[in-house]
Order: structure tokens, then sequence, then C-alpha cells
């Protein structure tokens, strides 16, 4: 049955079934152009403490505030 909170359900059901949770799967399902290849961002490595701060804030990230470049990075790849 289709959710309507979920704007890509093709995509979210993929990231589903490679068992992402339900909360990442909608989450990366939601984003404007989802479903559509990226690699046009620099790594996070290039992105400034605000620009990480600011991505992790996005996607709801907890103890953010507190964390150093390093662990922003790390945050963002493994949420």
């Amino acid at each position: 049955m289709p959710n309507p909170r979920i704007k890509n359900e093709e995509q979210y059901e993929a990231l589903r079934d490679k068992g992402y949770s339900k909360e990442k799967a909608a989450r990366i399902a939601n984003t404007p152009d989802a479903g559509k290849k990226g690699g046009k961002a620099k790594p996070y490595e290039d992105w400034t403490k605000d620009e990480l701060y600011a991505q992790a804030k996005n996607v709801g990230i907890e103890g953010r505030s507190k964390m150093k470049k390093k662990e922003l990075i790390h945050a963002l790849r493994n949420n």
C-alpha cells in the first residue's frame, strides 16, 4: 500500500530491500531529486565545518553541535 508521505515509493522500496531502516529509506526517497544520479558534490573532507553541520542538521543527526569536523563526516557517512 503506497504511503503518501513517501515521494519516491519505488526508491523507498528498493532501499528497504537493501536493508535500510524505514526512517533512512524515507529520508533518502523524500529528498529533492530523489532517484537521480549524483556525483557532483565534493567529498565531505572538502566541506567546511559549517557546511557539514548544516547537512547534519538537515538529516537529523543528534549531538551534532558537540562534534568535531571528523566526527560530523563520520556521522554523515554512517547515519
